[in-house]
């Protein structure tokens, strides 16, 4: 945007990493123009991996969970709204209502609403005590109270989330049962290959693994957790359960108020909406990818295209181009994704069959992306080759005694 404009009102609506990183990237940039940050929650913007992780396991203290102090707002000049919803977009107008009945006017307004964990119906037992999502600081702090050695805990899903609940679980000495619908974990986000090294994984820990098999329903007394019944006939006495079985965008908002809604609220290239004035980032968002349209669901991605609309904000309209990276720590191994497998028809393992190990993702002679489990040097070389579109020949990969190193030099 040219540099007059650059004095404009920006509402920023959503206090997660993608909402702070915009509004840290915008000032960084120059953007002198007032910046107000919407908040549900009471806390500034805090990092959410680690309350699954360290977070839980108590090796991370509330502070270190914070992006930034609350000085650091004050001192940059961005307006936290915290404890606030949203009730309604008046795009006629440009303006926001907040749950105070404070209208709050913008020129530029940046939808940053995240997801939300999709939870069990109550029929299913969802409204018991002691059933957790794993979404927010408070989903965390629930879970603190619950997870204690020696109780039985029963996870629904087999996906990163649950597996990442499986090993704090049993690190803190609980009984760990898990259930995936699916033919097996990771079916949705990984290879054969990777599930079969993850299922060995927990399962030589002691955690018991059932797939193929459905959660009917959870048991209470009272409205207290008690059991589970799967769709084998099988009923199993716990004490916690924690559900992962998906998010949801947060979209309603943008969709009361008329924006295209498409898997997510649907943006270009520079990450507007159909409304120019209105944009949208990080989860919530679902923007074009090559020949197809995606909402990816990450850390990186959330930080990648937050910097990117801001600089589009400040007058460098460069189109986002999605460099997907993700990761997952599951007792002392750690997971390093790079790439969207999505669309492969070859996986070459490399090392194994303990850790380090990596699976290469092939669509034909291409490389797409890499799951890396403990290293990192794999990763590196992965994320160079996929990032500057090199190819690779799948039996050198395979062959573990070629240098890495040297597959960066091969001709396209």
């Amino acid at each position: 945007m040219p540099t007059s404009e650059k004095s404009q009102r920006t509402v920023v609506i959503g206090a997660g990493q993608a909402g702070f990183e915009f509004c840290a990237k915008l000032r960084a940039l120059g953007d002198h123009g007032p910046i107000t940050l919407i908040g549900e929650e009471d806390h500034p913007p805090y990092q959410r991996p680690p309350l699954s992780k360290a977070y839980l396991l108590g090796k991370m203290q509330l502070e270190r969970l914070f992006l930034r102090p609350r000085s650091f707002f004050e001192e940059q000049g961005i307006t936290l709204k915290l404890g606030t919803r949203c009730r309604e977009i008046d795009r006629a107008s440009k303006t926001v209502t907040i749950s105070d009945g404070t209208v709050l006017p913008y020129d530029r307004l940046v939808f940053a609403t995240g997801a939300r964990p999709v939870q069990l119906p109550d029929k299913m037992g969802g409204a018991l005590k002691q059933v957790h999502y794993v979404r927010t600081l408070a989903d965390a702090d629930a879970m603190v109270m619950d997870f204690q050695a020696g109780k039985h805990v029963f996870i629904v899903g087999g996906g990163y989330i649950g597996l990442e609940a499986a090993a704090v679980a049993l690190d803190l000495g609980m009984n760990v049962t898990l259930v995936e619908a699916g033919p097996r974990i990771l079916g949705r986000v990984a290879a054969t290959e990777t599930s079969d090294f993850f299922r060995e994984l927990h399962v030589n820990r002691g955690v018991k693994i059932f797939e193929g098999v459905q959660l009917t329903k959870l048991i209470g007394e009272n409205g207290n957790l008690t059991g589970a019944e799967l769709s084998d006939g099988r009923q199993i006495d716990i004490d916690v359960a924690v559900v992962g079985i998906g998010v949801t965008p947060n979209q309603d908002l943008a969709d009361a108020a008329g924006l295209e809604i498409e898997n997510g609220i649907k943006v270009d290239a520079f990450c507007r909406t159909s409304d120019p004035d209105i944009y949208a980032l990080g989860d919530c968002a679902s923007f074009p990818m090559g020949k197809a349209r995606i909402r990816m669901e990450s850390v990186g991605n959330a930080i990648d295209q937050a910097q990117a609309a801001a600089s589009v904000f400040a007058g460098t309209m460069r189109p986002y181009r999605a460099k997907p990276w993700f990761w997952s720590d599951q007792y002392d191994v750690k997971l390093q994704i790079i790439g969207l497998s999505t669309g492969y028809d070859r996986v070459v393992t490399r090392g194994g069959p303990s850790a380090p190990v990596s699976f290469w993702y092939f669509a034909e002679t291409r490389l797409i992306a890499v799951d890396a489990i403990n290293d990192p040097r794999a990763y590196m070389v992965a994320k160079r080759l996929i990032e500057h579109g090199k190819m690779v020949d799948p039996d050198r990969v395979a062959d573990i005694e070629t240098d890495l190193k040297s597959l960066l030099k091969q001709d396209n």
